[in-house]
């Protein structure tokens, strides 16, 4: 299965505009964003566990990200509501569950393999800093040597150049944000490819974004694992 699979595009969806669809689990569905492969695959997915429902324990063999965007998300490990921020490294396991229900948008088989950091953040408790850009605040999640990533407040109308010299994304956690084509309400996520800039406005109420950089530099590498571990 390929979907936005061409990484040298700009890609945006509107997430909010997608059929849920349901994954091999009953009562949990998802919204694929980019994936390239089958079961095991390179993929950005938006995944809503229904209340009481739950995974098989599996082991996350090329390392799983994600940030809760409603409700809390459960495992062995503990209670993760709305705002934690988790990245569940290579070869590590556990077995997910919601039993309130909650929305996840999740990253799978983009790490390192050797990657063993394991994080896990609450970023609702945490605090942001000012940037460089007017009315612009940082929350710093993850910086290694191949990318970074942070959650960005807007204060409303505030204005930012995201320039992706190796590639990032973007996903709109709350308010909105307009581009010159564009409006990228909440969970519009964004997909911009080496080289790529855009430019973006907040709404008249701010918005918060997670923004990732320098990752797609390794995206080829990360399909080759995928398709080798299929």
């Amino acid at each position: 299965m390929e979907i936005l699979a061409d990484f040298t595009q700009r890609a945006i969806v509107h997430s909010a505009s997608l059929d849920w669809l349901a994954s091999p689990m009953p009562g949990v569905d998802r919204r694929p964003l980019d994936r390239v492969g089958g079961e095991v695959a390179r993929a950005t997915s938006i995944v809503r566990y229904a209340k009481g429902s739950k995974f098989s324990a599996h082991v996350h063999t090329g390392g799983e990200e994600f940030i809760v965007l409603e409700g809390v998300f459960q495992d062995e490990h503990g209670d993760y509501p709305v705002g934690s921020y988790i990245r569940n490294p290579p070869q590590s396991s556990h077995t997910p569950r919601s039993d309130e229900g909650c929305i996840i948008f999740v990253k799978l088989w983009q790490f390192q393999p050797e990657d063993s950091s394991h994080v896990s953040l609450q970023t609702q408790q945490m605090s942001a800093t000012p940037t460089e850009i007017p009315g612009v605040s940082i929350i710093p999640l993850h910086q290694d040597t191949i990318e970074e990533v942070a959650i960005l407040s807007f204060e409303p109308s505030a204005i930012m150049n995201i320039v992706a010299t190796r590639g990032a994304e973007v996903l709109v956690l709350s308010g909105e944000l307009h581009t010159a084509s564009d409006l990228l309400p909440k969970h519009s996520w964004v997909r911009l490819p080496l080289g790529d800039t855009l430019t973006v406005t907040a709404g008249s109420v701010g918005a918060k974004i997670w923004l990732k950089s320098g990752n797609l530099t390794e995206v080829n590498n990360q399909i080759k694992r995928v398709k080798a571990a299929g």
